[in-house]
């Protein structure tokens, strides 16, 4: 079974730093990031760093990345993170380091994210690497990470009074005639409980995929269901469907659809606070 984190703190905790100097970010399509501020007015190196918010169980890799801060145009300072160094999921603050007094958090400035729309990867590389800068709601600048490999692209959703067809792309593992998809029920805490998991059918080719969720096989079992793909079958790799490949760091509030009753129940799918697809079966009335 595969350690689950405690839920992150919220925004508050971590926001209650004075938010200065401004940081603008520009990302490119294979997942680097290149920031630029303006110069602390310190002297001594000096260094952008990213704290993951997240706790991390005990030895569960970096916590901290520290990029030097060079001159660069104008005056100003850049740090680079390239699509290389790997970040943990998760949600990373952005500091300003002289080593010398305490980190100071950032405020985001202009963040040119252009090249993540409609982004898609060629799928030769095992994963894929997703980071997206975005504006907390106290205004500090905050990354959110993903490293998935392989991965089950989210695309178009189509949904209809007998169920869900997703559309996707699986980018890291070929498709296998074995493959197919399943629906597994979560816990409060994410365990899985008693209740089996579901298969669905899984179709396509070229790394294409598609499938198609029958809402009165859920009539039954009220709860959450996460998507998986498992593209080579039971002993193969496993990808959690998930839509990672655009602009948008939290899915959940902007990207909402409809619940369809079935029988005594309620059915509708959403994308969880790690832009993670998951149907919700809530009983009806």
């Amino acid at each position: 079974m595969t350690a689950l984190l405690p839920p992150p703190l919220p925004d508050e905790v971590h926001d209650r730093v004075p938010v200065e100097p401004r940081a603008d970010c520009v990302a490119d399509s294979a997942g680097g990031l290149t920031f630029d501020l303006a110069d602390l007015g310190r002297p001594g190196a000096a260094y952008l760093l990213l704290r993951l918010r997240e706790r991390q169980p005990h030895g569960a890799g970096h916590t901290e990345t520290r990029l030097p801060l060079t001159p660069a145009a104008d005056g100003r300072l850049r740090a680079v993170l390239p699509s290389s160094v790997q970040l943990a999921e998760g949600r990373w603050d952005v500091y300003a380091d002289h080593g010398d007094a305490a980190p100071r958090r950032l405020a985001p400035g202009v963040n040119d994210l252009r090249s993540l729309v409609d982004r898609m990867p060629s799928g030769t590389r095992p994963h894929i690497a997703v980071r997206i800068p975005y504006a907390t709601k106290h205004g500090n600048l905050t990354v959110r990470a993903w490293h998935r490999a392989p991965h089950a692209e989210a695309g178009e959703l189509l949904i209809d009074g007998a169920g869900l067809t997703v559309r996707g792309r699986l980018l890291g593992a070929p498709l296998t005639p074995a493959g197919y998809a399943e629906l597994r029920a979560r816990t409060p805490e994410g365990d899985s409980p008693g209740q089996a998991a579901r298969r669905v059918e899984l179709g396509g080719s070229g790394g294409e995929f598609g499938l198609t969720v029958g809402y009165a096989e859920l009539a039954d079992a009220p709860g959450i269901w996460d998507l998986w793909l498992l593209p080579q079958g039971a002993q193969g790799p496993q990808a959690r469907v998930a839509r990672l490949l655009d602009d948008v760091a939290d899915k959940k509030p902007i990207f909402t659809y409809p619940a369809v009753r079935t029988g005594p129940v309620a059915v509708g799918p959403y994308y969880t606070r790690d832009n993670d697809l998951s149907l919700r079966v809530t009983e009806a009335g």
